[in-house]
């Protein structure tokens, strides 16, 4: 998409600092972080939400969730823990119409749902 943010980001246009990057994932830290750790996972195809991702393959979706996986173990949090979140739509808060995953860790996280 010409004006998505995360595809911009994806194809360089945007500078952002890498955590990771495999042929159907990108992952960057996140610019307003909620916790030590918190990076974005993305697919590099453009769709819009976990709701609307006829546009991937099966294998390009798993591979988000193994990028968060592979995130996780890179940064030290894979033994002590770390959230993953997904925000589906206006009431979920989700800002960018991009399908994305946060990874949060480095801290003991609260009930509270972010």
């Amino acid at each position: 998409m010409n004006d998505c943010l995360f595809c911009k980001i994806v194809a360089g246009d945007i500078p952002s600092k890498k955590v990771y990057e495999d042929e159907n994932t990108y992952a960057f830290w996140d610019i307003a972080p909620q916790a030590p750790v918190h990076v974005i996972v993305v697919p590099k195809k453009h769709t819009p939400d976990v709701a609307h991702n006829e546009d991937l393959t099966d294998a390009q979706l798993a591979a988000c969730i193994r990028a968060c996986g592979k995130v996780a173990r890179e940064l030290g949090i894979e033994e002590s823990g770390y959230r993953i979140i997904n925000n589906c739509g206006e009431h979920a808060c989700q800002t960018v119409k991009h399908l994305h995953f946060h990874v949060l860790g480095g801290v003991q996280m609260s009930e509270k749902v972010l």
